[in-house]
Protein backbone atom coordinates (compact mmCIF):
# COMPACT_ATOMS: atom_id res chain seq x y z
CA UNK A 1 0.00 0.00 0.00
CA UNK A 2 1.41 3.18 -0.91
CA UNK A 3 1.47 6.38 1.63
CA UNK A 4 0.44 9.77 2.14
CA UNK A 5 3.49 11.83 2.61
CA UNK A 6 0.83 14.67 4.42
CA UNK A 7 -0.04 13.56 7.51
CA UNK A 8 -1.96 16.14 8.47
CA UNK A 9 -3.70 18.38 5.60
CA UNK A 10 -4.62 21.13 7.80
CA UNK A 11 -1.37 22.49 7.35
CA UNK A 12 -2.56 23.38 3.04
CA UNK A 13 -6.17 23.13 3.07
CA UNK A 14 -9.25 24.88 5.76
CA UNK A 15 -12.54 25.18 5.49
CA UNK A 16 -13.92 27.93 8.03
CA UNK A 17 -17.49 28.80 8.87
CA UNK A 18 -18.48 32.51 10.66
CA UNK A 19 -21.39 34.38 11.27
CA UNK A 20 -20.64 38.31 10.13
CA UNK A 21 -20.77 41.27 12.46
CA UNK A 22 -20.37 44.13 10.29
CA UNK A 23 -17.39 44.65 11.81
CA UNK A 24 -13.56 44.66 11.46
CA UNK A 25 -12.25 41.29 13.17
CA UNK A 26 -10.07 38.56 12.84
CA UNK A 27 -10.76 34.58 12.20
CA UNK A 28 -8.68 31.76 13.09
CA UNK A 29 -8.67 28.55 11.51
CA UNK A 30 -9.77 25.54 13.79
CA UNK A 31 -7.49 22.42 11.88
CA UNK A 32 -5.31 20.62 13.63
CA UNK A 33 -2.53 22.90 11.92
CA UNK A 34 -1.52 26.88 11.81
CA UNK A 35 -2.06 27.70 8.26
CA UNK A 36 -1.01 30.95 6.68
CA UNK A 37 -3.13 31.01 3.51
CA UNK A 38 -2.35 31.99 0.09
CA UNK A 39 -5.28 32.07 -1.74
CA UNK A 40 -8.95 32.10 -0.12
CA UNK A 41 -12.36 31.85 -1.85
CA UNK A 42 -15.62 32.98 0.35
CA UNK A 43 -19.08 32.86 -0.53
CA UNK A 44 -22.32 34.60 1.62
CA UNK A 45 -24.00 30.79 2.72
CA UNK A 46 -27.32 33.02 3.84
CA UNK A 47 -27.64 35.83 0.65
CA UNK A 48 -27.03 35.91 -2.87
CA UNK A 49 -23.53 38.27 -2.54
CA UNK A 50 -20.89 37.51 -4.94
CA UNK A 51 -18.56 35.03 -4.34
CA UNK A 52 -14.98 36.13 -3.39
CA UNK A 53 -11.47 35.39 -4.40
CA UNK A 54 -8.53 36.83 -2.86
CA UNK A 55 -4.83 35.39 -3.51
CA UNK A 56 -0.98 37.16 -1.86
CA UNK A 57 0.08 37.17 -5.65
CA UNK A 58 -2.10 39.73 -6.49
CA UNK A 59 -2.59 41.03 -3.01
CA UNK A 60 -5.09 41.12 -0.92
CA UNK A 61 -7.09 44.26 -2.09
CA UNK A 62 -7.59 43.10 -5.31
CA UNK A 63 -10.97 40.77 -5.76
CA UNK A 64 -12.26 38.14 -8.18
CA UNK A 65 -15.42 36.69 -8.63
CA UNK A 66 -16.06 32.89 -9.79
CA UNK A 67 -19.44 33.14 -10.68
CA UNK A 68 -18.83 36.60 -12.77
CA UNK A 69 -16.07 37.68 -15.24
CA UNK A 70 -15.83 41.10 -14.36
CA UNK A 71 -12.24 41.79 -14.01
CA UNK A 72 -10.63 42.39 -10.87
CA UNK A 73 -12.08 45.18 -8.30
CA UNK A 74 -10.11 46.89 -5.83
CA UNK A 75 -11.68 46.37 -2.41
CA UNK A 76 -9.68 47.71 0.98
CA UNK A 77 -12.44 46.11 2.93
CA UNK A 78 -12.74 42.70 1.94
CA UNK A 79 -9.96 40.44 3.32
CA UNK A 80 -7.42 42.67 5.21
CA UNK A 81 -4.45 40.93 6.01
CA UNK A 82 -3.35 37.25 6.13
CA UNK A 83 -2.32 35.73 9.70
CA UNK A 84 -0.08 33.06 10.66
CA UNK A 85 -3.40 30.86 11.20
CA UNK A 86 -6.39 32.68 9.92
CA UNK A 87 -7.57 36.18 7.85
CA UNK A 88 -8.69 39.60 9.27
CA UNK A 89 -11.78 40.83 7.43
CA UNK A 90 -13.00 43.94 6.96
CA UNK A 91 -16.42 45.04 6.61
CA UNK A 92 -17.56 44.19 2.82
CA UNK A 93 -20.93 42.51 2.73
CA UNK A 94 -19.03 39.40 0.70
CA UNK A 95 -17.44 38.30 3.62
CA UNK A 96 -18.66 40.38 7.08
CA UNK A 97 -22.50 41.87 6.62
CA UNK A 98 -24.11 41.63 10.13
CA UNK A 99 -25.59 38.12 10.92
CA UNK A 100 -24.71 36.56 7.82
CA UNK A 101 -23.43 33.25 7.62
CA UNK A 102 -20.23 32.32 5.40
CA UNK A 103 -17.80 29.95 4.16
CA UNK A 104 -14.02 30.58 3.29
CA UNK A 105 -12.14 27.76 1.91
CA UNK A 106 -8.26 28.62 2.08
CA UNK A 107 -4.80 27.01 0.30
CA UNK A 108 -1.38 27.28 1.11
CA UNK A 109 1.10 28.21 -1.07
CA UNK A 110 3.76 29.84 0.06
CA UNK A 111 6.84 29.87 -1.36
CA UNK A 112 7.68 33.06 -3.70
CA UNK A 113 9.54 33.74 -6.48
CA UNK A 114 9.65 35.36 -9.78
CA UNK A 115 10.69 35.75 -13.44
CA UNK A 116 10.40 35.69 -16.99
CA UNK A 117 7.93 33.80 -19.31
CA UNK A 118 9.19 31.05 -21.85
CA UNK A 119 8.37 29.42 -24.93
CA UNK A 120 7.13 31.22 -27.95
CA UNK A 121 6.75 35.48 -28.77
CA UNK A 122 8.88 37.89 -26.26
CA UNK A 123 9.44 36.37 -22.85
CA UNK A 124 7.08 38.53 -19.93
CA UNK A 125 7.45 39.06 -16.53
CA UNK A 126 5.77 36.66 -14.32
CA UNK A 127 5.37 35.59 -9.91
CA UNK A 128 4.43 33.07 -8.00
CA UNK A 129 3.99 31.19 -4.63
CA UNK A 130 4.04 27.30 -4.84
CA UNK A 131 3.63 24.44 -2.54
CA UNK A 132 5.46 21.75 -4.53
CA UNK A 133 4.27 19.45 -1.50
CA UNK A 134 0.66 20.17 -1.96
CA UNK A 135 0.64 20.06 -5.23
CA UNK A 136 -0.77 23.75 -5.78
CA UNK A 137 0.59 27.12 -7.28
CA UNK A 138 -0.84 30.76 -8.13
CA UNK A 139 0.89 32.70 -10.93
CA UNK A 140 0.45 36.29 -12.79
CA UNK A 141 2.00 36.59 -15.96
CA UNK A 142 1.94 39.23 -18.79
CA UNK A 143 0.50 37.70 -22.07
CA UNK A 144 2.57 38.20 -25.01
CA UNK A 145 -0.28 37.58 -28.13
CA UNK A 146 2.06 34.70 -29.41
CA UNK A 147 0.35 30.90 -29.67
CA UNK A 148 2.94 28.78 -27.86
CA UNK A 149 3.94 31.06 -24.99
CA UNK A 150 5.03 28.66 -21.95
CA UNK A 151 3.94 30.10 -18.39
CA UNK A 152 6.04 28.04 -15.78
CA UNK A 153 3.74 26.89 -13.20
CA UNK A 154 6.55 25.82 -10.33
CA UNK A 155 4.56 22.31 -9.55
CA UNK A 156 7.58 19.93 -10.35
CA UNK A 157 4.40 17.79 -11.45
CA UNK A 158 2.07 17.96 -14.31
CA UNK A 159 -1.12 20.12 -13.30
CA UNK A 160 -4.51 18.56 -13.63
CA UNK A 161 -6.60 21.37 -13.31
CA UNK A 162 -5.91 25.44 -14.01
CA UNK A 163 -8.17 28.43 -13.57
CA UNK A 164 -7.35 31.22 -15.95
CA UNK A 165 -8.39 35.12 -15.45
CA UNK A 166 -7.61 37.91 -17.06
CA UNK A 167 -7.24 41.01 -14.76
CA UNK A 168 -8.15 43.89 -16.64
CA UNK A 169 -10.78 42.76 -18.78
CA UNK A 170 -14.46 41.75 -17.88
CA UNK A 171 -14.62 40.35 -21.82
CA UNK A 172 -13.13 36.91 -21.50
CA UNK A 173 -14.41 34.38 -18.55
CA UNK A 174 -12.82 31.97 -16.59
CA UNK A 175 -11.04 29.26 -19.28
CA UNK A 176 -10.18 26.40 -17.29
CA UNK A 177 -8.32 23.50 -17.96
CA UNK A 178 -9.00 19.63 -17.32
CA UNK A 179 -6.60 16.92 -17.96
CA UNK A 180 -10.00 15.02 -18.41
CA UNK A 181 -11.58 17.02 -21.09
CA UNK A 182 -7.89 17.91 -22.79
CA UNK A 183 -5.87 20.84 -24.78
CA UNK A 184 -8.14 21.03 -27.15
CA UNK A 185 -10.91 21.77 -24.74
CA UNK A 186 -12.20 24.51 -22.06
CA UNK A 187 -14.30 24.85 -19.52
CA UNK A 188 -15.76 28.16 -17.87
CA UNK A 189 -15.67 28.29 -14.10
CA UNK A 190 -18.37 31.15 -13.92
CA UNK A 191 -20.62 29.83 -16.33
CA UNK A 192 -22.87 26.45 -16.76
CA UNK A 193 -21.66 25.32 -20.07
CA UNK A 194 -20.40 21.84 -21.25
CA UNK A 195 -17.10 21.69 -22.40
CA UNK A 196 -16.19 23.22 -26.01
CA UNK A 197 -13.47 23.03 -28.05
CA UNK A 198 -10.87 25.65 -29.30
CA UNK A 199 -7.46 25.69 -29.93
CA UNK A 200 -6.51 29.46 -29.47
CA UNK A 201 -6.84 28.87 -25.17
CA UNK A 202 -4.66 25.87 -24.84
CA UNK A 203 -2.75 25.70 -28.72
CA UNK A 204 -3.37 21.85 -28.25
CA UNK A 205 -0.82 21.22 -26.44
CA UNK A 206 -0.84 19.87 -23.15
CA UNK A 207 0.95 21.01 -19.69
CA UNK A 208 4.02 19.29 -18.58
CA UNK A 209 5.69 19.39 -15.44
CA UNK A 210 7.05 22.85 -16.16
CA UNK A 211 4.92 24.80 -18.18
CA UNK A 212 1.48 25.32 -19.14
CA UNK A 213 0.81 26.50 -22.69
CA UNK A 214 -1.74 29.26 -24.15
CA UNK A 215 -2.65 30.35 -27.69
CA UNK A 216 -3.67 33.36 -29.07
CA UNK A 217 -6.84 34.14 -26.84
CA UNK A 218 -6.91 37.00 -25.18
CA UNK A 219 -8.60 35.89 -21.91
CA UNK A 220 -5.10 33.70 -21.49
CA UNK A 221 -1.99 35.67 -23.82
CA UNK A 222 -3.73 39.32 -24.69
CA UNK A 223 -0.50 41.25 -25.40
CA UNK A 224 1.20 42.86 -21.56
CA UNK A 225 -2.31 41.57 -20.29
CA UNK A 226 -2.17 40.57 -16.28
CA UNK A 227 -3.57 37.17 -15.78
CA UNK A 228 -3.70 34.71 -13.31
CA UNK A 229 -3.33 31.22 -13.03
CA UNK A 230 -4.56 29.12 -10.19
CA UNK A 231 -2.74 25.51 -10.82
CA UNK A 232 -3.15 22.09 -8.82
CA UNK A 233 -1.57 18.73 -9.32
CA UNK A 234 -2.07 15.73 -7.87
CA UNK A 235 -0.81 14.32 -4.34
CA UNK A 236 -1.18 11.46 -3.12
CA UNK A 237 -3.23 11.15 0.12
CA UNK A 238 -4.08 15.11 -0.15
CA UNK A 239 -5.61 16.27 -3.49
CA UNK A 240 -6.64 14.34 -6.52
CA UNK A 241 -8.47 15.54 -9.68
CA UNK A 242 -10.33 12.82 -12.18
CA UNK A 243 -13.66 12.11 -13.78
CA UNK A 244 -16.60 9.78 -12.78
CA UNK A 245 -19.63 8.80 -14.75
CA UNK A 246 -23.17 9.42 -13.61
CA UNK A 247 -26.04 6.74 -13.79
CA UNK A 248 -28.78 8.48 -12.92
CA UNK A 249 -29.76 6.41 -9.80
CA UNK A 250 -29.62 6.13 -6.32
CA UNK A 251 -26.66 3.74 -6.41
CA UNK A 252 -24.15 5.95 -7.71
CA UNK A 253 -20.85 6.13 -8.46
CA UNK A 254 -18.51 5.48 -5.80
CA UNK A 255 -14.69 7.44 -6.50
CA UNK A 256 -11.79 6.69 -4.42
CA UNK A 257 -9.57 9.03 -3.49
CA UNK A 258 -6.90 7.26 -1.03
CA UNK A 259 -8.49 10.17 1.63
CA UNK A 260 -11.48 11.38 3.34
CA UNK A 261 -12.38 14.49 1.20
CA UNK A 262 -12.51 17.89 3.00
CA UNK A 263 -13.76 19.83 0.40
CA UNK A 264 -15.57 18.40 -2.37
CA UNK A 265 -16.49 20.65 -6.37
CA UNK A 266 -18.24 18.29 -9.56
CA UNK A 267 -19.10 19.62 -12.74
CA UNK A 268 -20.22 17.74 -16.03
CA UNK A 269 -18.58 18.39 -18.82
CA UNK A 270 -20.56 16.99 -21.27
CA UNK A 271 -23.87 18.85 -20.23
CA UNK A 272 -24.97 22.19 -19.41
CA UNK A 273 -24.79 22.36 -15.46
CA UNK A 274 -23.39 24.24 -12.44
CA UNK A 275 -20.19 23.54 -10.64
CA UNK A 276 -21.26 22.33 -7.23
CA UNK A 277 -18.98 22.24 -3.75
CA UNK A 278 -19.58 20.63 -0.65
CA UNK A 279 -17.30 20.64 2.29
CA UNK A 280 -17.03 18.51 6.21
CA UNK A 281 -17.93 21.97 8.06
CA UNK A 282 -21.48 22.37 6.11
CA UNK A 283 -24.01 19.51 6.65
CA UNK A 284 -25.57 17.91 3.89
CA UNK A 285 -23.44 14.50 2.85
CA UNK A 286 -24.09 10.90 4.39
CA UNK A 287 -27.76 11.01 4.47
CA UNK A 288 -28.06 14.65 6.01
CA UNK A 289 -31.17 17.16 5.40
CA UNK A 290 -29.56 19.81 6.51
CA UNK A 291 -27.99 22.51 3.71
CA UNK A 292 -26.02 21.10 1.37
CA UNK A 293 -24.26 23.41 -1.21
CA UNK A 294 -24.78 26.25 -3.40
CA UNK A 295 -25.76 25.81 -6.78
CA UNK A 296 -22.86 27.09 -7.96
CA UNK A 297 -19.39 28.28 -8.07
CA UNK A 298 -20.52 29.79 -10.95
CA UNK A 299 -23.86 31.57 -9.69
CA UNK A 300 -24.63 33.62 -6.59
CA UNK A 301 -27.34 31.55 -4.78
CA UNK A 302 -27.56 31.30 -1.35
CA UNK A 303 -27.16 27.93 -0.32
CA UNK A 304 -29.76 25.25 -0.46
CA UNK A 305 -31.29 22.34 1.57
CA UNK A 306 -31.84 18.94 0.00
CA UNK A 307 -31.48 14.95 1.12
CA UNK A 308 -28.21 14.16 1.08
CA UNK A 309 -26.62 14.06 -2.57
CA UNK A 310 -23.51 12.41 -1.44
CA UNK A 311 -21.31 10.29 1.23
CA UNK A 312 -17.76 11.63 2.03
CA UNK A 313 -16.04 8.37 3.00
CA UNK A 314 -12.98 7.49 5.07
CA UNK A 315 -11.35 6.91 1.25
CA UNK A 316 -13.60 9.00 -1.34
CA UNK A 317 -17.00 9.93 -2.03
CA UNK A 318 -20.29 7.79 -3.53
CA UNK A 319 -23.11 9.54 -5.32
CA UNK A 320 -26.38 8.57 -3.45
CA UNK A 321 -28.72 11.63 -5.69
CA UNK A 322 -30.63 9.80 -8.61
CA UNK A 323 -29.98 12.59 -10.55
CA UNK A 324 -29.66 16.81 -10.48
CA UNK A 325 -26.32 18.30 -10.46
CA UNK A 326 -24.21 15.36 -9.35
CA UNK A 327 -25.65 12.08 -11.09
CA UNK A 328 -26.95 12.72 -14.15
CA UNK A 329 -26.05 10.28 -17.46
CA UNK A 330 -22.89 12.46 -18.00
CA UNK A 331 -19.11 12.55 -17.26
CA UNK A 332 -18.18 14.45 -14.36
CA UNK A 333 -15.23 15.72 -13.65
CA UNK A 334 -14.54 16.52 -9.65
CA UNK A 335 -11.58 18.32 -7.32
CA UNK A 336 -10.88 17.20 -3.97
CA UNK A 337 -9.10 18.17 -0.82
CA UNK A 338 -8.35 16.14 2.02
CA UNK A 339 -9.77 16.11 5.39
CA UNK A 340 -7.09 13.16 6.29
CA UNK A 341 -5.17 10.97 4.57
CA UNK A 342 -6.78 7.21 3.85
CA UNK A 343 -3.31 5.94 5.11
CA UNK A 344 -0.11 8.59 6.52
CA UNK A 345 3.14 7.91 6.20
CA UNK A 346 2.38 7.50 10.35
CA UNK A 347 0.02 4.46 9.89
CA UNK A 348 -2.99 6.43 10.84
CA UNK A 349 -6.02 5.32 9.08
CA UNK A 350 -8.73 7.64 8.26
CA UNK A 351 -12.27 6.47 9.83
CA UNK A 352 -15.61 6.76 8.21
CA UNK A 353 -17.82 9.29 9.52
Amino acid sequence: MAYSSIIDPTAYFQNLLWTGNGSNRSLTFDGNSDMQPDWTWIKQRSGTNYHSLTDSVRGLNKQLYSNASDAEATQTTNITAYGSNGFSLGTDGNVNANSSTYVGWSWKAGTTGSGTTTGSGTGKAYSYSVSTTAGFSIVKYLGNGTAGHTIPHHLGATPKIIFTKILNSGSFPWWTYSEVIGNTHYLRLNGTNASDEANTIWNNTSPTSSVFSVGTNGGVNGNDDPIVAYCFADVQGYSKFGSYEGNSSTNGTFVYLGFKPAWLMVKPVDAVDNWVMFDNKRLGFNSSTSPFNFAGANNTNAETTDTGQLDLLSNGFKIRNSGGTVNKSSTYIYLAFAEEPFVASNYNAATAR
